[in-house]
């Protein structure tokens, strides 16, 4: 196991994988617009690609509506 932080949470995860295979395994909004990978944002077509290692800070953003 590994431990990560996912949106300001710590995750344990079984080990190192890539971003779509992290999207799939935890909970995340259905309306997520971006992720971020120790503050770099990952292009969706580069998730397959990017792994997420042991330590690593992931945040799923959304878009969040106000007035």
């Amino acid at each position: 196991m590994i431990s990560i932080t996912v949106n300001g949470q710590p995750v344990e995860i079984e080990s190192e994988m890539s971003v779509q295979e992290l999207l799939d395994t935890v909970d995340v909004p259905p309306n997520y617009l971006a992720v971020e990978v120790n503050a770099d944002v990952v292009p969706r077509e580069e998730y397959g690609q990017v792994t997420v290692h042991a330590g690593d800070d992931v945040e799923v953003v959304t878009l969040v509506g106000g007035g």
